[in-house]
């Protein structure tokens, strides 16, 4: 039985990499911008 969930685990883990290689990995959140401060020179 353990040669068994061995096997299925492998054809579970074969499947999400070409699911992965076929669809493209799993949506992800864009990560929110991080403001950058500038020193912006005053204008004559």
């Amino acid at each position: 039985m353990d040669y068994l969930d061995k096997v299925l685990e492998k054809i579970k883990e074969w499947a999400r990499k070409l699911i992965d290689a076929l669809l493209g990995p799993e949506a992800q959140p864009e990560p929110e911008p991080i403001p950058i401060p500038v020193n912006d020179p005053q204008r004559r």
